[in-house]
């Protein structure tokens, strides 16, 4: 099974799922990508996913245009802007499917109010692809 994680930035909720679903089984070939990729992969979402024993600290956004000619199971964007402006690609793709999430590198506030939308966006990343994890397996 491969999959391909895409979002606009690479630098949160496509890494956190792509940790998440290797998390879930090693066995499946994860990446993700961004259409316009962000310099570094953003340090709470690091943070976060090591709460939940995941290490994403080595982990760098890449561009989608090095996976246009690859073959996918699935293709899942993670952001509307994703969606919007899916490349084409030439590989062979089974299914492409949407499962968005707000953009934690967006919020505003105090520390700790910010902590805490990383936080939520980090758990529903975790229980969307726990779902669909289960609904390919079986």
């Amino acid at each position: 099974m491969r999959l391909l994680i895409l979002c606009t930035g690479n630098s949160c909720r496509s890494q956190m799922a792509e940790g998440f679903l290797k998390s879930f089984d090693p066995e499946i070939e994860v990446f993700s990508a961004g259409t316009a990729p962000s310099d570094r992969v953003h340090p709470l979402a690091v943070e976060v996913m090591k709460e939940e024993g995941i290490d994403l600290s080595e982990h760098y956004p890449q561009r989608v245009d090095d996976f246009l000619e690859k073959a996918f199971d699935f293709v899942i964007t993670v952001c509307g802007h994703a969606q919007e402006n899916c490349p084409v690609f030439t590989g062979s793709i089974n299914q492409q499917l949407h499962i968005g999430f707000d953009d934690p590198a967006e919020a505003t506030g105090t520390e700790e109010e910010i902590y805490a939308v990383f936080r939520r966006v980090r758990d529903e990343i975790r229980k969307k692809f726990y779902a669909f994890y289960l609904g390919i397996k079986w």
